[in-house]
């Protein structure tokens, strides 16, 4: 099998500067290089991290959670339709308009009980906030110790202050058991962030973090593989300096401080706007585009490598767009919209508007009813008081009209 990855994949020509072969940078006794096949051991290390995140949110994050007093929303629960239940499971979440009038044929209700009730069935599936916490919570724990780990492990190198110290001597660059380590657990994190994919809360960016994910896995591997370890660092200790801060900002808008969660959010969009539009540019990728080829021409790996890094830099102003169109409102209109929050970013937050459009229309609708109601009750006590007075006027007067005759 390494036989065979290393004839296809990990062919020399592909991955190494021209007159670079992997005898040249295997580990010695004084010296050890980094080789893809230590990339293997990211796999259990995925799993461990999982493993580690069920108890932490369990035992951790979810009694931090009451403490900090979030709360889940009390939804209604939709009545059990068969019908109705087959088509949301195996058709649509949403159905169309002639969808709505052909199912309330079948079930022998109203278009507007239909909508109810998927818009009821939809807010069942939706995730709670106690889940979003604790998800943001084992993120917030993880990037917080990264940051502070890769800091402590960079802070001392030359290349961490001077990018050109990034290829002083590549690709013959040991690796230190730290860099090591800082590999390691990051990529197995980010396998673990895919194969949990499935079960975490879905966002609006959903489609950007799954390409997030994936290039930055590929980005962790092939610097480790061809031994941009100096430079890999660097990118790593950038995202994770500001991801810390937008997890803890998310935990405390879930528990509803929104003094604290609106400070924090500052501070991030600060830190993401300095690291990811300014350091992560003009920096690293400047590094890795211009400086390199002042000690090797350009191959194979080096397009790969820097156009995943170009892949990473169009999220970035993605995701800065976002967030100065945040700070833009939040300055001039004194408010955040809901639905561009990072930290309400779900796909149900669009269903908490339209729910509650059509409550504030079947409350203009029962406030305009009660009104008429009241009007034609008033008009019905008039004209009945009216007939009343009628009725007594002409009584006294037919008895007044008989009292001479009966004299």
């Amino acid at each position: 099998m390494e036989a065979l990855m290393d004839q296809w994949l990990w062919r020399q020509e592909y991955w190494l500067p021209p007159g670079i072969t992997w005898k040249d940078i295997e580990s010695s006794k004084d010296s050890q290089y980094p080789l893809p096949r230590d990339l293997l051991v990211t796999l259990p290390v995925a799993l461990g991290f999982i493993a580690l995140r069920y108890v932490f949110e369990r035992a951790v994050a979810l009694p931090l959670s009451r403490q900090l007093g979030v709360r889940d929303r009390i939804q209604a629960r939709a009545a059990p339709v068969p019908k109705l239940e087959a088509f949301y499971t195996q058709s649509s979440r949403q159905p169309s308009k002639s969808e709505i009038i052909t199912l309330a044929q079948q079930c022998d209700i109203t278009h507007r009980q239909v909508e109810t009730w998927f818009r009821q069935r939809r807010n069942q599936d939706r995730p709670r906030n106690t889940k979003k916490f604790c998800e943001a919570c084992w993120r917030f724990v993880f990037y917080l110790v990264a940051f502070l780990a890769g800091l402590a492990s960079l802070i001392d190198k030359p290349w961490f202050w001077d990018s050109k110290e990034c290829w002083n001597g590549y690709p013959y660059q040991a690796i230190t058991e730290a860099q090591y380590w800082y590999y390691t657990l990051e990529l197995g994190f980010y396998w673990s962030l895919v194969l949990c994919i499935s079960v975490d809360v879905k966002r609006k960016d959903f489609k950007e973090q799954i390409i997030h994910h994936i290039a930055t896995i590929f980005l962790i591997g092939l610097s480790y593989s061809c031994n941009y370890v100096r430079v890999g660092t660097i990118v790593m200790l950038v995202h994770d300096s500001s991801d810390f801060l937008m997890e803890s900002a998310k935990m405390f808008n879930y528990a509803g401080w929104r003094k604290t969660c609106d400070t924090l959010f500052v501070a991030f969009a600060v830190v993401f706007l300095v690291t990811r539009l300014l350091i992560f540019p003009f920096r690293v990728i400047h590094s890795t585009l211009f400086l390199f080829l002042d000690v090797f021409d350009p191959f194979f790996g080096y397009y790969v490598f820097n156009a995943l890094l170009l892949v990473l830099q169009a999220l970035h102003i993605f995701w800065a767009w976002l967030i100065v169109r945040m700070i833009y409102k939040f300055a001039f209109m004194g408010k955040v919209e809901r639905d561009e929050r990072s930290d309400e970013e779900s796909e149900f937050e669009e269903e908490d508007e339209q729910q509650e459009k059509e409550d504030e229309d079947d409350d203009k609708e029962e406030s305009s009813w009660e009104q008429r109601k009241d009007a034609l009750n008033s008009k019905f006590t008039t004209l009945s008081d009216n007939c009343v007075l009628k009725n007594l006027t002409k009584q006294r007067s037919n008895r007044s009209s008989r009292l001479p005759k009966a004299r």
